[in-house]
């Protein structure tokens, strides 16, 4: 991943067409009329081998007759000469390309993939970044480049349109250019050699032109990369994706049921989710969900009022809100009674608010009032059907004006023409969202809903659980070395929930028989009734196999039981190793649910994690929902919420609430079972019985990575506990030193209210007396990929007394530190052993330079960093001074402060 050099494919000074033609109709021809008729300011070179001059400008004949060294090149000429191209435009200083050409190893052909790879190659020693091969090409319209073969130019605007799909880009462009929408930037990734859509994200995260961005997505490469610079993008700007294709050419045959329950569309619809951005399913949902978006309205929750002059519109926006997981707002009684004061007695008296055919502009006016004002409304649809005795203009007019200067948000719908088409200009106008229809306002309100979901879960603080967790590494690693050394992949049933026990997951007791005999000794130890299972390397799904025995009152039962077992099993599966039996009480919890929850590997982000109602028929069920690891309580509940049986698990009728918290708090734990271990390639409890007291696993299976094999890395960095350690300063002081933590926020914000303003504006070059969730969240929830910060502690204690920062570029060569620490710990060394770290952090990671900006007046910093080795460089006249240091040239000085 990196933003290398891509300046000088969003803002060249000149640019070469290598490809440029005459012919009618080739792709060099339509290329060239493009750039040349786009209005780009710079110089255009043209270069073809046999023609004198392309569109009556001087053509050059190779790339080493350019009279200047271009920023930029379009290439397409036949895929051969690509990588000599390639390597003359790099000497020449070119950095960047964009190959229109195809026939690099699409469909994977071998000869095509040794063209690519010399082609990259040829790249490299320049550092001159290539977007394609095999792309429509490259837009920005702003400044007038059409380097595509396009069959129009779009119109400028503020939208960055970022996708895989050339036939795409051309049917978006005719969809856009019908209503009016511009874009800042088009980009054609064609076949993703080097530049993706991680790069992308990335630049156009800052692109100031850019306030929204739109991803069509065939395939993503370079997962954590991906989410990486998706979830710095999205917390800037609203990023809306569309991802063709339910592909299963990732699906596997699973040994466990998570291969076939994860899904990669499931797995691409978490990953967006977890990066804050907003999933839609078409082309006109995509533009539809920006223009809302871009509006700037947000809803505070999924109470929805409808305010119409026709009762059958707002029925019809009714049935369509269920589907996008919203509700119907319960008008309360002082609503009604303010709305019955205003509205003609013959009104809906509930919600939709039906205010009758004749409705002015007046009474739209009074309705709305009182919907803005209600708290029990958290959004309002505003419909308008055309009627003979009403003017749609005038209660257009009366909308806007009663909306007008309120954060609250509306939508609105005029159906219809004439008077509908003036409405809807006169909303585009004031930026008020409006739409063609009542389905899709409501569709409308539900990407808003679930944008508001998704951007949530990007800072909300999640609850410490770190003292209810408690894992036994040691054990975990020993019985999976066991299975290994027995040439075994797939564990047994005791062996996986001695796995799970290690996790501080629950487990129901078992003891393992050899035979008949020993089975109905271990029954006399069980109070009650009896659950009799075989345990077999051979066996995962146990009640195909007449493998499972429920409701034994007896001993003798049991051993009838497992003489059974075994003729069944003989028949069903006669090659299967049998290594006994497990013997385990029946476990009977009234109300309890059977859920189940596992871990799977995709083929492009690696682990996940599947949640869902378990059971035996739970393929047929197919309520499950995946996410990405690592998981906190917040993720780990937002998982279980979006399951069908999350209603079931509120408790209903006599059914109790189940306990949630414990649900969660499994889901966790099986999070960290992920990070931690490495060779567990599958893993499912099935079931895992969740009642009001708590959950327990009655089975699980777990298979494991032979010898050899590596997995998936996570998509997401987790939390790098290996960086926790304890530092001593020079005045014998010693500090716990750790990562930060998104539950550290509270305790962050109280360092910072501990601590004096003028350390604050040291800090943030600014006064500071408010530290609110939402600053304190973006400086605790991290990407640990691309940033770090640690922060000190007493040990055994939960106060920050300081924290040391390191933010990398996107290509990891340089990187901003900043450091504080609390007024009344300065002086002891602190400050230095921080920074000592932080350097050491950055050394490990291969950064070159650290850098930053430190005020005049900060003395004390401005000492630390010259007895560190920072050049200290001042600007005239600025009031800070710029410190830097490259790495490669530095050592590690004493640790202590």
């Amino acid at each position: 991943m990196s933003t290398r050099n891509l300046d000088a494919l969003f803002e060249p000074s000149t640019i070469a067409l290598v490809g440029a033609s005459n012919r009618p109709g080739s792709v060099g021809a339509v290329l060239a009329r493009n750039l040349f008729e786009g209005g780009f300011q710079g110089p255009i070179l043209a270069v073809n081998p046999h023609e004198r001059a392309i569109r009556s400008t001087l053509n050059y004949r190779s790339v080493a007759e350019l009279p200047l060294a271009p920023d930029l090149a379009i290439i397409s000429t036949p895929p051969q000469a690509v990588p000599g191209i390639i390597s003359e435009l790099g000497e020449r200083g070119c950095r960047a390309a964009v190959v229109i050409t195809a026939g690099f190893g699409e469909g994977d052909r071998a000869d095509g993939q040794e063209l690519k790879q010399a082609m990259l190659d040829a790249s490299r020693p320049h550092l001159l970044r290539i977007v394609g091969p095999d792309c429509l090409g490259f837009m920005s319209p702003h400044i007038g480049i059409n380097a595509s073969f396009a069959h129009l130019t779009p119109q400028s605007g503020d939208i960055a349109f970022i996708t895989q799909s050339g036939a795409m880009a051309t049917s978006v462009f005719d969809w856009a250019s019908a209503r009016g929408i511009g874009f800042s930037h088009i980009v054609a990734l064609g076949s993703m050699c080097d530049v993706d859509f991680g790069d992308l994200l990335d630049y156009l995260a800052l692109d100031g032109r850019t306030r929204a961005v739109l991803l069509y997505v065939e395939a993503i490469t370079h997962a954590r990369t991906f989410m990486s610079a998706a979830r710095m993008a999205s917390r800037t700007k609203p990023v809306v994706v569309v991802k063709a294709g339910r592909s299963a050419a990732g699906a596997k045959a699973a040994l466990s049921h998570m291969g076939a329950l994860a899904g990669s569309d499931a797995v691409y619809d978490a990953a967006f989710r977890r990066a804050g951005m907003l999933r839609v399913q078409t082309s006109n949902e995509l533009f539809q969900a920006v223009g809302t978006l871009d509006t700037g309205i947000r809803v505070r929750g999924d109470r929805l009022a409808i305010l119409t002059n026709g009762g059958g519109l707002g029925v019809l926006a009714v049935d369509q809100l269920a589907d996008v997981d919203g509700r119907l707002a319960v008008l309360s009684d002082e609503t009604i009674a303010c709305l019955d004061k205003i509205l003609p007695a013959p009104w809906s008296h509930a919600n939709p608010v039906d205010i009758l055919g004749d409705a002015s502009g007046e009474r739209y006016a009074a309705a709305l009032e009182i919907l803005l004002k209600a708290d029990e409304v958290d959004a309002t649809f505003v419909l308008n059907c055309p009627t003979a005795v009403a003017d749609s203009l005038d209660a257009a007019q009366a909308v806007v004006k009663t909306w007008e200067g309120r954060r609250s948000p509306v939508l609105t719908c005029w159906l219809g023409e004439g008077a509908a088409v003036e409405a809807r200009r006169l909303f585009a106008d004031r930026k008020l969202p409006s739409f063609e229809s009542p389905e899709q306002a409501v569709q409308a309100f539900g990407h808003l809903l679930r944008y508001r979901r998704n951007q949530l879960l990007l800072v909300q603080t999640p609850p410490s659980v770190s003292d209810l967790i408690s894992i036994d590494h040691a054990k975990a690693e020993a019985i999976i070395d066991a299975v290994l050394a027995d040439d075994r992949t797939v564990l047994t049933e005791p062996e996986a929930k001695e796995l799970l026990s290690a996790f501080g997951i629950p487990t129901v007791e078992s003891f393992v028989a050899r035979d008949p005999v020993e089975a109905a000794r271990f029954a006399e130890r069980l109070d009650g009734l009896v659950v009799l299972k075989i345990v077999s390397p051979d066996i995962m799904h146990k009640s195909d196999v007449g493998g499972v025995v429920l409701n034994l009152a007896s001993p003798a039962a049991v051993a009838q039981a497992a003489t059974d077992m075994l003729e069944t099993i003989r028949q069903k599966a006669p090659n299967a190793r049998i290594d006994g039996f497990s013997v385990q009480p029946m476990i009977r919890w009234p109300g309890a649910h059977e859920l189940i929850l596992g871990i799977a590997e995709d083929a492009t982000f690696g682990p996940v994690i599947v949640f869902g109602q378990g059971g035996t028929a739970v393929e047929v069920i197919g309520d499950r929902t995946v996410a990405l690891p690592p998981l906190n309580p917040v993720l780990a509940h937002d998982m279980i919420e979006r399951t069908r049986v999350a209603r079931l698990l509120r408790g209903y009728r006599d059914r109790p609430a189940t306990d949630l918290e414990a649900i969660a708090l499994t889901l966790v734990k099986l999070s960290h079972l992920v990070v931690d271990l490495d060779r567990v390639a599958e893993l499912d409890i099935n079931p895992l019985l969740a009642g009001a007291n708590g959950v327990i696993a009655l089975d699980a299976r777990v298979v494991v990575r032979s010898r050899g094999t590596t997995r998936r890395p996570l998509a997401i960095r987790p939390y790098p506990r290996e960086l926790e350690q304890e530092v001593e300063t020079k005045s014998g002081r010693h500090f716990a030193l750790r990562p930060i933590r998104p539950e550290d926020e509270r305790a962050l914000a109280h360092m910072l209210e501990q601590s004096s303003q003028n350390d604050v504006r040291l800090r943030f070059f600014a006064p500071r007396r408010q530290f609110g969730h939402g600053f304190s969240a973006r400086l605790t929830q991290i990407d640990y990929d691309r940033e770090m910060a640690l922060v000190a502690l007493d040990p055994g204690a939960a106060e920050v007394l300081g924290v040391v920062r390191l933010i990398s570029d996107p290509d990891g060569g340089s990187a901003e530190f900043a450091i504080m620490v609390r007024s009344d710990t300065q002086g002891v060394g602190l400050g230095h052993c921080l920074m000592l770290s932080i350097l050491d952090y950055a050394r490990q990671r291969g950064v070159g330079r650290v850098f930053s900006d430190v005020l005049l007046e900060n003395r004390a910093m401005l000492h630390m960093a010259e007895k560190l080795g920072f050049r200290v460089g001042r600007l005239g006249g600025e009031s800070s001074v710029k410190v830097e240091l490259d790495l490669d040239a530095s050592t590690t000085s004493d640790r202590r402060g």
